[in-house]
């Protein structure tokens, strides 16, 4: 880790992520037992047998947790390298073209930024259903905006620079310019942006499947799992309290490791861009 330059705190949000991963990756082969099977009684406190205790029908917590974990950090992941991909590129050709190009794209963002994140989400959701297509689309929606500004900015900065004016007076191609030039320059900016919407895109998820127009039930997601747990928050917290902590270390963790990512990839006279 000294390579990457990142302090012990960031190494530690870092191996907190592995380790969700790993818990994640657990429920693929069934390490904590099959999420829908019943085990027990209902509502039963945490104990051998399972360990975060029963659910209104008996189902072990653990492997829906696990289940839930997997699901919220696949679909935000995918949604944060949809939202880089088109980022970069509306980024890049904006800031290093300008001109019309980069005043309709600064527009749509706008229009994007200006809706408050929950809003934006259930707008989507209306319009394509509740489901995972939904949660998709609305991390994409909700943190474009703020990456496709920053790299544009970045971009603008990397574009005036003596070795990106000798390129084109040689002569080359605008796409050869962008990958061989640019786009390496601004790829710590996109890096720790991507982290950054990755800890939103979680809590975009949960936000949205707890409010049910998100991952729909019987497919468990940290949203949908906090969102039963409430009903029965009094008589049995075990069901709210594990899910909803997974999803606290998920977005510190993220939040921790992103900072160290800026700390170590972006200059600090570039810092104002974050």
């Amino acid at each position: 880790m000294k390579r990457l330059g990142l302090d012990r705190l960031s190494v530690a949000g870092l191996a907190c992520l592995l380790v969700l991963v790993v818990f994640a990756l657990g429920s693929l082969v069934g390490a904590g037992g099959d999420p829908d099977a019943i085990v027990g009684p209902r509502l039963q406190p945490p104990g051998p047998g399972w360990w975060l205790g029963t659910d209104n029908l008996g189902r072990s917590v653990l492997p829906r947790v696990m289940e839930g974990v997997g699901t919220t950090l696949l679909l935000s992941s995918i949604a944060v390298l949809l939202t880089a991909a088109l980022s970069a590129t509306f980024g890049i050709i904006a800031g290093y073209r300008g001109g019309y190009l980069n005043e309709l794209v600064m527009r749509l963002v706008e229009v994007l930024y200006s809706f408050p994140a929950i809003v934006l989400a259930i707008l989507v959701a209306a319009v394509l259903g509740p489901g995972q297509l939904a949660a998709l689309a609305s991390i994409v929606l909700v943190t474009i905006p703020l990456m496709t500004r920053l790299v544009r900015a970045a971009a603008v900065a990397v574009s005036q620079r003596d070795y990106v004016t000798s390129a084109v007076i040689s002569g080359a191609r605008l796409s050869r310019v962008l990958a061989r030039h640019v786009l390496p320059n601004v790829a710590g900016t996109i890096a720790v942006q991507g982290t950054y919407a990755l800890s939103v895109g979680i809590a975009v998820e949960g936000g949205l499947s707890f409010l049910g127009f998100g991952v729909q039930p019987p497919q468990a997601s940290l949203g949908v799992l906090i969102q039963q747990g409430g009903t029965y928050m009094i008589a049995a917290p075990w069901l709210i309290l594990g899910p909803g902590v997974v999803l606290v270390l998920a977005i510190l963790a993220i939040n921790v490791v992103g900072d160290g990512l800026r700390d170590r990839l972006e200059p600090r006279e570039t810092r104002s861009l974050t």
